[in-house]
């Protein structure tokens, strides 16, 4: 498992368990209410037909305190343990519990005159760990609706409906949690399908993005007369001083690109001035400098090549500000570019060229070392000699193919990641 199939798994289980942990216990709340109201709702109804078939309703006259307590007696013991009737007044005209509502009567809250207009009711949790429900009914007369008393009943919930309950709203959330689960399940090899095609994607697009590269790098090299070597070389050195560096993410692939393009804007330059054998006077040299402005303009508005700007146009400054084209010094020159200097011209002496042969390893360290503090930032070359010698190990005698396939493998492990 790669490394972001396992970042995703972990993630997806992570959410999918919090996701469980919230819904099983609303699950669980919800169906506890549900079979609640349930047992509510049947009590509240067999109550009502119940008084209605009892002709209790009618809760006036000389016999109403009598068909009240025989419709109370009747109701303890059926659905409530405690039944209240009152008039419309709110007086007491019967009460009746059975021995268990005796018991927990007193610990009942106590409530004034009943006032109320439409049912409800009111869970307990009383001494004993005992659950009891208090129902509320307002009474109405058959023909005009008018409120003709009130009906009260405590129900004290057995053990077996409790359990029932309890078992029922517990299964529901086990149910609710386990969905949660397999809903993380069933997305995560959604995410790593799509993941994978996105990599995919990304490499066609990178290949896309490195052939462009490379074809810039062969016009310029094809121009200057080079190989292209140099391009891939220069590029592959100024990626590993930017790892010991530190640098990851769009600083290297800028870091990259913009070696491997420094000289981009060559293309532009005449070949009377770009391919003279000789040395250029003066006017020459300076329409070779705007090189530097043409391969601003190249890689600016190029999407993903606008981060190879700074070394682009940085890549001739010197570190004491006697560089061109803007005569930047020390830091106010970009990192990029100061990274690039000393990849340049260790590789430039370290290289045969149809003018010269290379240099040994100590003469080009020489040479480096007194441009410290002068072309060059001390600091960078500090970094730069500990990892020297294996760079040019890496690269004595590599051919244009061996120097591409050391680029290649920087590109697809920096610009593969962000």
């Amino acid at each position: 498992m790669n490394l972001f199939n396992r970042r995703a798994a972990q993630r997806i289980a992570l959410v999918s368990f919090l996701l469980a942990a919230v819904v099983a216990p609303v699950a669980w709340f919800i169906a506890t209410e549900s079979a609640e109201d349930e047992v509510v709702s049947l009590a509240m109804e067999e109550s009502r037909r119940f008084l209605r078939h009892f002709d209790a309703v009618e809760l006036a006259g000389p016999e109403a305190k009598v068909k009240a307590q025989n419709a109370a007696m009747t109701l303890s013991g059926g659905l409530f343990d405690i039944a209240e009737i009152y008039d419309r007044s709110g007086d007491k005209l019967a009460e009746s519990a059975t021995d268990l509502g005796e018991i927990v009567e007193n610990q009942l809250p106590k409530h004034g005159l009943p006032t109320y207009t439409s049912a409800s009711y009111e869970s307990l949790q009383l001494e004993k760990d005992r659950w009891a429900l208090r129902v509320f009914i307002p009474l109405r007369s058959s023909e005009a609706g008018q409120i003709t008393g009130y009906f009260e009943g405590v129900r004290i919930v057995p053990e077996w409906q409790r359990a029932e309950i309890e078992s029922s709203a517990i299964k529901i959330a086990l149910i609710a949690g386990l969905a949660a689960l397999l809903c993380g399940a069933a997305i995560y090899p959604i995410v790593v399908a799509l993941s994978a095609d996105n990599a995919r994607k990304t490499l066609e697009v990178l290949d896309s993005h490195i052939s462009m590269m490379e074809a810039l790098g062969r016009a310029i090299a094809k121009r200057d007369s080079d190989t292209g070597a140099h391009n891939y070389r220069v590029a592959w050195i100024a990626a590993r001083i930017g790892e010991e560096l530190g640098l990851s993410g769009g600083t290297m692939q800028a870091l990259i690109a913009g070696s491997f393009l420094h000289d981009v804007g060559k293309i532009g330059i005449p070949d009377a001035i770009l391919l003279k054998p000789g040395r250029l006077d003066e006017n020459e040299m300076a329409v070779m400098r705007t090189h530097v402005a043409l391969g601003e303009e190249i890689v600016t508005g190029m999407g993903w090549l606008d981060g190879a700007h700074e070394v682009v146009a940085g890549h001739h400054e010197k570190w004491s500000g006697s560089g061109y084209p803007r005569q930047l010094a020390e830091e106010a020159i970009p990192l990029s570019a100061r990274i690039f200097a000393i990849a340049d011209v260790f590789d430039a002496l370290s290289s045969k060229r149809p003018y010269k042969d290379p240099m040994s390893f100590e003469e080009v360290m020489d040479i480096l070392r007194k441009d410290t503090g002068a072309h060059f930032d001390p600091g960078v070359m500090k970094v730069f000699e500990r990892i020297a010698l294996d760079i040019r190990q890496k690269l004595q005698d590599s051919s244009e193919n061996a120097a591409r396939q050391l680029l290649e493998t920087q590109i697809r492990k920096h610009f593969t990641t962000s």
